[in-house]
């Protein structure tokens, strides 16, 4: 069983930043990769970013060079430092736990409740 909770989300003004932070039950460290994803209402949750256990990073294209994705294991704690942000930024943002295996309902079967994040000026 693993639990995932994200905070620090908010209203930003495009151009502003804000850093997301995803607090695990347990340990990290022995889960195949961590991630974060998002999701509009009526829209397919897209990927954002991923970093594996042995510290490989992933991320769309529309974030590159933008958005970083970082861990703490010794807090159990993953972040999403957002910069730069644009108004199509504006979804809610979710924790993922990726178990490296298994059909993509048991795979990503764990996840946050999400936290908001709205880019306006």
């Amino acid at each position: 069983q693993v639990q995932l909770a994200e905070s620090g989300g908010g209203l930003v003004q495009p151009g502003g930043s804000l850093r997301l932070s995803c607090s695990a039950s347990g340990s990290i460290s022995s889960i195949y990769a961590m991630g974060w994803y998002r999701q509009a209402p009526g829209n397919q949750r897209e990927l954002v970013a991923t970093i594996s256990s042995g510290g490989i990073t992933n991320y769309a294209d529309s974030v590159k060079g933008r958005f970083t994705i970082s861990r703490d294991n010794a807090k159990n704690m993953v972040y999403l430092q957002m910069n730069s942000l644009k108004p199509e930024d504006t979804d809610v943002y979710y924790c993922n736990a990726d178990l490296g295996h298994g059909l993509a309902s048991t795979r990503f079967r764990y996840w946050g409740k999400g936290t908001q994040v709205t880019v306006s000026s």
